[in-house]
């Protein structure tokens, strides 16, 4: 498992031991008439579903949807030009049936999928798929739950998206759960279904793309922010650039609160990253970028720019031209996705760039609005500073990127 992730990153990390879960400590498998189900399928369009746990149907059969729900897969599946069984490959997050004391089925706990979760990550290195169809939250948990860093939420917040995942190389597609759709009273369930799943299917012809690695430089001398050429790399006539502020804090007005580092992306692939000079003659490069109104500015939430700029730097921002969390906002209204990093996930695959740095980015004590955070601890350790810088050139830089593509989504003339 190399390619995908660390020996530290599939093992558990509630366990107290830091041992991984597995099949022994689960010992599921002892209970069940198929331990451990394989995967089925032909595999021949590269497809693979990842479903919850096999019911009592599967378990006497020994194949992954072969119950009344998987029957509404395959003939949904069959609709949309696909034939379940001879076009994917099958599995389920958990491998042994899940049941309570009287022997009806229920949904495997997140330590039963934790202890399966080594056998699915092998599964995909061994098969290689394109396409990877994640059905209901146990799917969802079983392979985003162990490297996603935030609070993870349920398949409302991530069906739909067509996720080019970086560490699979293959496009990660959650959606609902066919049992959750068979329940479901609401016609608006099934359409939806369906949308999400022919959405995923397309992408069966659509090559994966990798990740272009951005190059985030860091500078001393700000002048460079006065080439008249800068951001000019993007499909706006007008030159238009990223800015992003690491803060001693939320609110610039707090006794003892500055900007520590800011970052300018001026592409799609390549940002300038400084820490902010402390003289008002080394800034003044920056303070002219930010005057300049014949350069669009972005930013995440750019509210909060303003404030510092206005406040620390004396200085209001002309040009103001994308807010990517208000363009998410109009794109998804659903909670929980506007955030910057969710959006350079599901848009762009990357899944944790940020999770060493943010820690230090919150602020402590009771009056936690204008409390001061740890970044200032952070800068002092060693490496501490560049890793900082290297946090928020990305951050300016993912916010460029995704500004191109909601201006595209929106703005497609």
């Amino acid at each position: 498992m190399e390619e995908f992730f660390t020996r530290k990153e599939t093992e558990s990390l509630s366990r107290p031991d830091g041992k991984s879960y597995s099949c022994v400590s689960c010992g599921m498998y002892k209970n069940v008439k198929t331990p451990r189900m394989k995967p089925f399928g032909n595999f021949k369009k590269k497809i693979m579903n990842i479903g919850e746990a096999p019911g009592e149907v599967e378990d006497r059969v020994g194949k992954p949807f072969q119950g009344k729900t998987g029957r509404l897969l395959q003939e949904t599946y069959k609709k949309l030009g696909i034939d379940l069984f001879e076009d994917c490959i099958n599995l389920n997050a958990c491998y042994c049936r899940p049941t309570d004391g009287e022997g009806n089925n229920i949904a495997p706990t997140n330590y039963q999928i934790e202890s399966c979760r080594r056998t699915t990550l092998q599964y995909i290195k061994q098969y290689k798929p394109k396409v990877i169809v994640l059905l209901g939250n146990s799917a969802v948990y079983s392979l985003i739950g162990h490297r996603w860093k935030k609070e993870l939420g349920g398949i409302m917040k991530w069906r739909g998206w067509t996720i080019p995942d970086q560490d699979f190389q293959a496009w990660i597609c959650p959606t609902f759960h066919p049992s959750f759709v068979e329940r479901s009273e609401t016609p608006d369930v099934s359409t939806i279904w369906v949308q999400d799943l022919q959405r995923a299917l397309k992408l069966v012809e659509v090559p994966f793309t990798l990740n272009i690695e951005p190059v985030v430089e860091t500078i001393e001398d700000l002048s460079v922010l006065t080439n008249p050429n800068l951001g000019t790399g993007g499909i706006m006539a007008m030159p238009q650039v990223a800015i992003d502020y690491e803060t001693t804090g939320l609110k610039p007005h707090a006794k003892g609160h500055r900007v520590i580092c800011v970052s300018v992306a001026d592409s799609e692939n390549h940002a300038y990253v400084f820490m902010l000079p402390p003289t008002k003659l080394a800034r003044q490069p920056f303070i002219d970028l930010l005057a300049n109104p014949k350069i669009y500015k972005i930013a995440q939430n750019m509210k909060f720019e303003e404030a510092w700029s206005t406040v620390r730097l004396r200085q209001p921002v002309q040009g103001w031209a994308w807010d990517t969390m208000l363009a998410t906002h109009v794109l998804d209204n659903r909670p929980g996705i506007c955030g910057l990093k969710f959006q350079v996930y599901v848009q762009f695959g990357i899944v944790d760039y940020s999770s060493e740095i943010e820690p230090y980015l919150k602020s402590v004590g009771e009056n936690s609005g204008n409390a001061l955070n740890r970044i200032e601890e952070l800068i002092k350790t060693a490496g501490g500073r560049q890793k900082l810088l290297k946090y928020c050139g990305l951050d300016a830089v993912y916010e460029y990127r995704l500004a191109m593509k909601q201006r595209l989504d929106i703005l497609p003339f």
